[in-house]
């Protein structure tokens, strides 16, 4: 680019010399030719009037007194009646420009000036003009690479950014370069650079987010199929099976709510639902798991309640905090349901250490832990109850209990 934009340059350049300097060439020609002509003339007219004043005056006419009033390197000849010639200077050879005037009393001059001086004079005049024509081209030339690398520059700036986005790096550079459309390209990769990063962000988030989620109904789905495998019992591979179909429904579901919350964390799909059969099942499911760990799980509370939201992510956060108790906490584990004003709670209590008071309400950050996990679980289960608009909370650090906050049912509410 910075080739085409000196040679385009240097054309435009050229075409302008060539218009107006073959112009100038002419008009200064002839402008020369005509000055030489016209001196001539004028000299051969101031001789003639020195003559003619001479002439009446009686005065002695001389060549020292008329070579004074011709110019250097020219030549004159004066004609009197009746006497002789006078020249002055010697005659030019070759092509000349001359002039010839007569008097009143008959004498005559003819001034002469060779034609070559006019000529150096027009090439002395054709070398200032070629020097002038030099100069724009020289300094045409600097201007076409300075503004050649002050745009090229740019683009070669512009097409790393859109390489560096291209293989995976979208930190936007923010670089401004004073040209308009230039700035205009660097702010649409500088946004692009920025969506994509926000895409990534996402993708990783759900990817983490998936791989820790999917692993408790995973780890339970297995439990079930150990029950199958171990026993002979009909019934019971029935029972376990039918659980089993359960979970995997589950499974399906909370799928679809991290794709869903990956696409907008806003969109819930919150309906009414029985928040005692949630607990029930997250006490079931759990209850082998604890009582292989010798521990156990019971809830207490009122009962009867139904809230709004979405089951499956209000299962998924009771199982976080379940398996948390399981992982970190110690003793019984106990969810307990009530109500707050028009919102029903369900908390979840255990005996073990609780929360460091060094995290507090921080233990929902993401890889904010304290008991060398990933630190996931309980920021995706606080996502995942604000999505239906509901909360999820630390009550007490210790013992720990962390308490879920729904919405109850219109009805419910009234009675």
């Amino acid at each position: 680019m910075r080739r085409r934009l000196i040679n385009s340059t240097l054309a435009v350049v050229l075409v302008v010399i060539a218009v107006f300097g073959v112009s100038l060439v002419i008009v200064e020609t002839r402008t020369i030719q005509a000055g030489a002509q016209e001196s001539v003339a004028s000299e051969a007219v101031r001789l003639v009037g020195i003559v003619e004043s001479r002439l009446g005056s009686g005065e002695k006419i001389t060549p020292d007194i008329l070579s004074e009033q011709i110019t250097a390197k020219r030549y004159a000849k004066i004609k009197v009646p009746g006497k002789a010639p006078i020249e002055i200077g010697k005659r030019p050879s070759g092509d000349v420009i001359e002039s010839q005037v007569r008097g009143d009393r008959g004498e005559s001059v003819t001034v002469q000036a060779s034609r070559s001086m006019v000529s150096a004079e027009i090439g002395r005049t054709l070398l200032v003009i070629l020097a002038v024509a030099l100069l724009a081209i020289i300094a045409a030339v600097i201007l076409a690479v300075r503004q050649g690398r002050r745009l090229t520059a740019p683009l070669t700036d512009l097409a790393e950014t859109a390489e560096r986005l291209g293989s995976g790096d979208p930190r936007p550079r923010h670089r401004r370069y004073g040209v308009q459309e230039l700035d205009r390209v660097a702010d649409v990769l500088d946004a692009s650079a920025e969506r994509i990063a926000r895409m990534l962000t996402a993708e990783r988030r759900l990817a983490a987010d998936a791989s820790h989620q999917l692993r408790t109904p995973l780890t339970a789905l297995s439990m079930r199929l150990e029950e199958i495998t171990v026993t002979d019992d009909p019934d019971t591979v029935k029972e376990e099976a039918t659980i089993a179909l359960a979970q995997v429904e589950r499974l399906t579901d909370v799928v679809q709510r991290l794709l869903t919350n990956s696409r907008d964390p806003r969109s819930g799909s919150a309906v009414a639902f029985d928040l005692d059969e949630v607990v029930k099942q997250q006490i079931e499911e759990w209850r082998p798991a604890y009582r292989s760990a010798g521990r156990a799980i019971v809830r207490s509370g009122k009962k009867g309640l139904r809230a709004v939201g979405t089951p499956g992510a209000v299962a998924q956060v009771l199982a976080t905090l379940i398996e948390n108790s399981l992982m970190h906490g110690d003793g019984t584990v106990a969810l307990r349901t009530r109500v707050t004003g028009n919102q029903a709670v369900v908390e979840v209590i255990d005996a073990g250490p609780g929360v460091p008071p060094d995290l507090g309400s921080r233990v929902f950050e993401r890889t904010v832990s304290g008991r060398n996990s990933t630190g996931l679980g309980l920021a995706v289960a606080r996502d995942l109850a604000e999505a239906d608009g509901g909360r999820l909370e630390l009550l007490q650090p210790h013992p720990p209990v962390f308490a879920l906050f729904l919405a109850r049912e219109a009805e419910s509410v009234e009675d």
